[in-house]
């Protein structure tokens, strides 16, 4: 019967090792990676133990088990996709293009403002890049072989964007309301 003291203690049953085929016999009784099955344990003083000490904490999760890839194969990796981007950036310059030059006057701040919503299409490329790291290599430990993702998120802005320029000429919307007939 177990001990009356300690209800919740655990038995240890001995168990002689096979001689057989395909076990090989063991002279060494520790093997790294392998649990020792029936070693006796400390006995418990009190029911109300201190938690073991904890050792100092070190970032395993953030250490990078992966090999170290060279600089050009992050390169090729990054122009994966951007024809995507580069699409997008074409449409936009257009529809830039077109909304600068029926405003008439000077073109510095219409290219000021050109410039600044590239840097921000850069940025949204940079923060999706970053999310698929977070999401796709370090949750779910797949390997992005290409920014196909990020070039897709950053044409799709810079589409909106010309659009959104296009809203803004008075003649294209003057023309898009003659052809649905608004």
């Amino acid at each position: 019967m177990a001990d009356q003291t300690q209800p919740w203690a655990e038995r240890t049953v001995e168990v002689p090792p096979q001689q057989g085929a395909g076990v090989p016999p063991q002279r060494d009784p520790y093997r790294r990676g392998v649990a020792s099955v029936g070693a006796p344990r400390a006995p418990r003083t009190s029911r109300t133990e201190s938690f073991p000490a904890v050792e100092p904490h070190t970032d395993e999760w953030a250490r990078d088990t992966t090999p170290r890839r060279p600089l050009s194969w992050h390169v090729e990796q990054l122009k994966r996709g951007g024809e995507w981007s580069a699409a997008g950036a074409l449409f936009a310059f257009v529809c830039w293009g077109v909304w600068a030059i029926s405003g008439g006057g000077d073109l510095a701040g219409p290219f000021l403002i050109f410039l600044l919503s590239l840097l921000v299409g850069v940025g949204l490329f940079a923060l999706s890049r970053l999310l698929g790291r977070l999401v796709l290599e370090r949750q779910l430990g797949r390997v992005r072989r290409s920014a196909r993702g990020a070039h897709l998120v950053t044409a799709v802005f810079l589409v909106g964007l010309g659009v959104a320029y296009l809203q803004q000429t008075t003649w294209v919307v003057s023309a898009w309301g003659w052809l649905t007939g608004n």
